[in-house]
């Protein structure tokens, strides 16, 4: 909550302008300083500083709710429970597709259809209701740069021919992936506490991170003394921002990992719905077959269901050299 953007609390405008000369843009920027310091800035006086203090701090606390309340909440609550991933198979086994107001993770060895996933979802987030779309914009947190532009156009004038027949169509679609390319840990962690200002001015349906793991790998040695604390602090922090954002604007999160090590904090922690991917070989046979795992929540060993992956591929055709056949 300490990245609420100041003109977002009920500050004035010139009051806002005033401090963004400063680089005072957030309540946590603006509960940093001390009185003295804010009353040089705003030329108010100690009580007017006070009650902007008190104004500020009430806006970004978080709030007491009772379980009436946020059950209540929820009941009153009629955007959708479910983005359709359109394949059926799978919407089954997720009891309607990708959950809104919570998280899914999708995991599995490199090169399994992880991301190709996560471009086909954001397809189906952008397309209109009656198509079974959220009619919003996503935001694709790439820190591995395996997002591709031009597989997003193939993959939706493959798959929805008759309603992207225009190349107007396709540009609307793709203008509404928002693409950030982030490459550490505390870069990603930024970018992910100051989405909730542009989950809100851009209508934003969908978030994904492609993927967590990839920054958490390349900065935390486990070997290192101190370095697991560091990571687990990390992952805690960021899963926690994530369910907050698809909790307090009912939205589906999907990330990916492609370790269950990496996975398991997330796992244990936090709510979530669980694809995993794994490769299967049939025991004296050349054939390997792919399954994909859905588990949801921490009921690993109870509820779980195994889709045979050959069944599910026209999700992504035309997936040519997919490493899921």
């Amino acid at each position: 909550m300490g990245s609420k953007k100041l003109k977002r609390v009920g500050l004035s405008q010139e009051l806002c302008d005033r401090l963004s000369r400063h680089q005072i843009l957030t309540c946590q920027d603006f509960l940093c300083l001390s009185p003295l310091e804010l009353m040089k800035m705003t030329g108010l006086s100690y009580q007017g500083v006070h009650e902007l203090l008190c104004m500020v701090s009430r806006a970004c606390a978080p709030k007491m709710q009772t379980a009436y309340g946020i059950k209540a909440q929820r009941s009153a609550d009629f955007s959708p429970a479910f983005l359709s991933t359109t394949l059926s198979a799978l919407d089954e086994a997720l009891h309607g597709g990708v959950a809104c107001g919570s998280l899914t993770e999708v995991t599995g060895p490199p090169g399994c259809g992880k991301t190709q996933f996560c471009i086909m979802m954001s397809i189906l987030a952008t397309l209109p209701t009656n198509m079974g779309g959220l009619e919003g914009a996503v935001v694709y947190i790439d820190t591995e740069s395996a997002f591709s532009a031009e597989r997003l156009v193939e993959i939706a004038g493959s798959r929805f021919p008759r309603y992207f027949n225009t190349e107007e169509k396709l540009l609307l679609t793709s203008s509404k992936v928002h693409l950030y390319r982030e490459l550490t840990c505390d870069e990603v962690l930024q970018r992910i506490e100051s989405l909730e200002e542009e989950i809100i001015s851009k209508g934003i349906k969908l978030v994904i991170i492609d993927s967590v793991a990839s920054v958490v790998r390349k900065e935390f040695d486990t070997q290192l003394q101190g370095n697991l604390k560091e990571r687990n602090k990390f992952l805690a922090r960021e899963a926690s921002s994530l369910k907050y954002l698809a909790e307090e604007f009912s939205i589906p999160v999907s990330f990916l990992f492609f370790s269950y090590i990496f996975s398991f904090l997330f796992f244990l922690l936090y709510y979530i719905h669980r694809l995993i991917v794994s490769n299967n070989k049939i025991r004296g046979k050349c054939k390997t077959d792919d399954f994909l795992k859905v588990v949801q929540s921490n009921s690993y060993s109870k509820h779980h269901h195994h889709l045979k992956l050959a069944h599910l591929l026209r999700l992504f055709y035309p997936f040519n050299n997919l490493s899921l056949e």
